[in-house]
């Protein structure tokens, strides 16, 4: 029997694939960067060639490296980046226009008019979510009202949509599946939480004719299988899950009221709530957290925009750094009280207050202000917005979690680690294995193959590697944040 799983983890700035034992131990991994394409004030692209691509390559050559025959393999998962969106051609598969991605808000003043015509309460109540450019709906129409023949073609059964996963799940399997799981379907706002199908009143209201749609499975399930001249064999597709939801499994947050956040472009903190969905009152999101064997367990998110994308602006955007590690070091020369605040509201605010008009600044400039200092405002302004999130989950009646398990690409900073521990006032935890958004996908698909028996064996395999504690006085603490506050109203598109 193969004891092998593939992860496909596309991100939004890069295709990630990684080899696991069923151990859950990474053996072989390859990553590689795409361009991101900005053509207009607050428009983002992807081209969508280019990340099937570079998902074909890494998956190449993480197989090569493992040295292991594809064989092997019992099974591939797939996570994404999720809400971005494509619109394909039914027969050959060539996209129709640029993806649109997740931080796109091109369709800001369509979504004001959606509000102001009294349509959010009865969108949140059916999809758990909030009326705004982050999410699939309005890019879809966007496409279809924008793209010449788009409307038609759709009309006539012509053209295809997905998420990424579904774009990626297509040409695996050379175009002979259509299919999404429930976490990625969730965040489009054209899929009912309560009843778990696509919504025929929200596809009106969006003008998305059903035909584009894909069929919505369970996260473990049997999505199909790779073209065997792909991959050298034919290899089932045996999990799915958005990135967030992904790294809740990936992190064992099993059990209601457990607490992950990821760094990785964006940060997402997601807290379990269990078979019920709670309605936020703070404009945080009601989500699938997962859904198996036909049950689903529900999550409240907060999303926020820019993370790791702050750091990645930092070096490539105004070349403060020539390395992202190098921020740790000057960091550690600032310490935690530099005065300057780096608000990076570069395409909007997200959660929890959802300003797609609001834009990026700096603030408390002095002479005596250098590179240490913004670069240091940056690593702290990711801590001060999981700040935001946890506060708003906290009004929301939510206990403050024991601790908060982390990952993504910042966790590596020690710095920042601590910072977030001391400006939360709570534990932070690190696991041994990082990559907690390819591990989710790869246990969903080994729980389908037959791996592992149930949630308990996965957990088994969740090891700590470092316990970050808070250490600041909760007067600095305060003060620190009472700063942050500020810079933020200030920046506010009603501010």
């Amino acid at each position: 029997m193969a004891h092998y799983l593939l992860a496909i983890d596309q991100g939004t700035t890069s295709s990630r694939a990684i080899v696991f034992s069923a151990q859950g131990l990474p053996v072989a991994r390859a990553q590689q960067e795409f361009k991101q394409y900005f053509p207009k004030d607050g428009w983002v692209e992807h081209d969508g060639e280019e990340i099937w691509l570079t998902t074909l390559k890494v998956c190449r050559e993480a197989i090569e490296q493992s040295g292991l025959n594809p064989a092997d393999i019992a099974a591939i998962g797939i996570t994404n980046q999720r809400e971005t969106t494509l619109v394909w051609d039914a027969v050959t598969g060539t996209p129709i226009h640029p993806a649109i991605v997740w931080q796109d808000r091109r369709t800001a003043d369509y979504c004001t008019e959606l509000k102001a015509a009294g349509h959010e309460a009865d969108v949140a109540a059916r999809t758990g979510l909030l009326i705004d450019p982050y999410f699939s709906a309005t890019k879809l129409r966007w496409v279809l009202q924008n793209v010449p023949g788009a409307r038609e073609r759709a009309e006539r059964g012509e053209l295809r949509f997905g998420t990424v996963d579904s774009f990626l799940l297509w040409r695996l399997t050379g175009g002979n599946v259509h299919r999404t799981d429930a976490t990625n379907a969730s965040r489009t706002l054209l899929f009912n939480i309560h009843s778990q199908e696509w919504d025929l009143e929200l596809l009106r209201l969006f003008e998305i004719p059903v035909s584009l749609m894909p069929e919505v499975l369970d996260c473990a399930a049997e999505f199909g299988h790779t073209d065997p001249a792909l991959l050298g064999a034919s290899i089932p597709v045996r999990g799915m899950a958005g990135d967030q939801q992904a790294a809740l499994i990936g992190q064992a947050c099993f059990e209601a009221g457990m607490v992950k956040s990821t760094y990785g472009t964006g940060c997402f903190m997601i807290q379990n709530t269990g078979e019920r969905p709670v309605a936020s009152r703070n404009r945080l999101l009601t989500t699938v957290g997962y859904r198996l064997d036909g049950k689903v367990t529900y999550a409240v998110e907060g999303s926020i925009f820019v993370a790791g994308a702050a750091v990645q602006w930092l070096r490539d955007g105004i070349k403060l750094i020539s390395h992202a590690r190098d921020s740790e070091a000057l960091a550690e020369q600032t310490g935690d009280a530099c005065g300057v605040y780096l608000v990076p509201a570069f395409t909007g605010l997200g959660a929890p207050y959802w300003d797609p008009r609001a834009r990026g600044a700096i603030f408390g400039l002095t002479r005596d202000t250098g590179i240490k200092e913004i670069v240091t405002a940056g690593l702290q302004s990711v801590c001060y917005q999981t700040r935001d999130l946890l506060e708003a989950m906290r009004q929301d009646g939510a206990a403050a979690p024991s601790a908060l398990r982390v990952d993504g690409g910042m966790v590596e900073n020690n710095w920042v680690m601590q910072f977030l521990a001391d400006i939360l006032g709570v534990s932070v935890e690190r696991p041994e294995v990082t990559e907690t958004t390819a591990l989710g996908v790869a246990y969903l698909a080994g729980l389908q193959a037959g791996l592992y028996q149930d949630l308990d064996e996965v957990a088994g395999h969740w090891h700590r590697q470092h316990r970050f504690s808070p250490r600041m006085a909760d007067t600095h603490r305060q003060k620190l944040y009472d700063g942050w506050l500020d810079a933020v109203q200030r920046v506010r598109s009603g501010g």
